[in-house]
């Protein structure tokens, strides 16, 4: 499951621009964009990024403490993302970073990164994981900033307008996901299933559909600020279920796209099930596969999610530059 990560509306904290990677004093060692896109176009749109579990994905590559997020992205989608749409020496970004999964793989590749995270738990581990992956001889450079990141540009340095090759995150999926199970006195026990503690509603993730889409908009209108000419804003999501109704949280990340000025140029599929000998193997959550038995008991003919849709846009130009998308 994607990593959700959460900015929110109010109560942010000051941002934290301690490393150089975010620095006013940074070198801007990412190479001016060279006419075309980096994506190879002749790739394929099925992203086969859950050949190993996402346990095995982190083994060894984070802090154990990662887990305890209750919305991971796989590290195999943030570092497909980064192959495909970057070379090494470029900057990513991700505005709701979480534990930071987006960093790791980006300072892993020869990448600069950094990222915003609301929640001061989450952004701890984000930088113990950092910290881990250059201790195990990542090259780039990466830190976080804590803060709100609907209101992104006041917490980035604007020596970075214009700077960011890549963009990659993902929205939340309300107040409480999957997260971890244990046996209990009556039967299973659900923990690290929420964002936070619930004391702090300024958390995205607590707003309906509506208020969700119009603050992932005021992110991505930052994220096009920051996006250089050539750019790629990655975007993982799906639809979920509430009360029987499948939410099209795709669709209105699309909406939340157009309305920051970005266009919607690629739609791809990163696999959350292994291809073996042509068959996908399905890795669901405990509460996953529980849902769909009981849907399927009562005659609701429900399947696994075996799959994230992948969102990518580009921005498109200034009125004083002409219409059109930057290509």
């Amino acid at each position: 499951m994607a990593e959700h990560t959460t900015a929110g509306s109010s109560g942010a904290s000051e941002p934290d621009t301690n490393s150089s990677a975010v620095g006013e004093d940074y070198p801007g060692r990412h190479r001016e964009y060279e006419g075309r896109h980096r994506a190879d176009p002749g790739g394929l749109s099925v992203w086969a990024t859950a050949q190993s579990t996402g346990p095995v994905q982190r083994r060894g590559r984070y802090v154990p403490e990662s887990v305890k997020h209750p919305a991971r992205m796989l590290p195999a989608i943030a570092a497909h993302a980064v192959a495909v749409y970057t070379q090494p020496g470029d900057l990513v970004l991700d505005p709701m970073c979480g534990i930071g999964t987006t960093l790791v793989e980006a300072v892993h590749a020869g990448r600069d990164a950094f990222g915003i995270e609301y929640e001061p738990q989450w952004s701890n581990i984000a930088d113990a994981n950092i910290r881990h992956a250059h201790d195990h001889g990542a090259s780039g450079r990466a830190s976080v900033i804590r803060g709100d990141a609907t209101r992104l540009m006041s917490l980035v340095p604007k020596a970075l307008t214009g700077q960011v090759a890549l963009v990659v995150t993902s929205p939340p999926y309300g107040p409480t996901v999957h997260g971890l199970v244990r046996p209990g006195e009556h039967g299973v026990v659900k923990y690290d299933d929420r964002y936070n503690d619930g004391e702090d509603k300024g958390n995205l993730a607590y707003r309906d559909l509506t208020g969700l889409a119009d603050g992932f908009a005021e992110i991505l209108r930052g994220c096009a600020t920051l996006l250089r000419p050539g750019g790629a804003v990655v975007v993982t999501a799906r639809p979920w279920r509430k009360r029987g109704e499948l939410v099209d949280l795709p669709s209105a990340v699309i909406a939340a796209g157009l309305r920051a000025g970005l266009v919607p140029t690629e739609r791809c599929v990163a696999f959350l099930a292994a291809v073996r000998d042509g068959q996908l193997v399905a890795r669901p959550s405990f509460f996953q596969l529980q849902q769909v038995r009981k849907a399927r008991t009562s005659g609701v003919p429900m399947h696994l999610i075996a799959h994230e849709d992948v969102l990518i846009f580009t921005k498109t130009r200034t009125a004083e530059d002409g219409s059109g998308v930057v290509t």
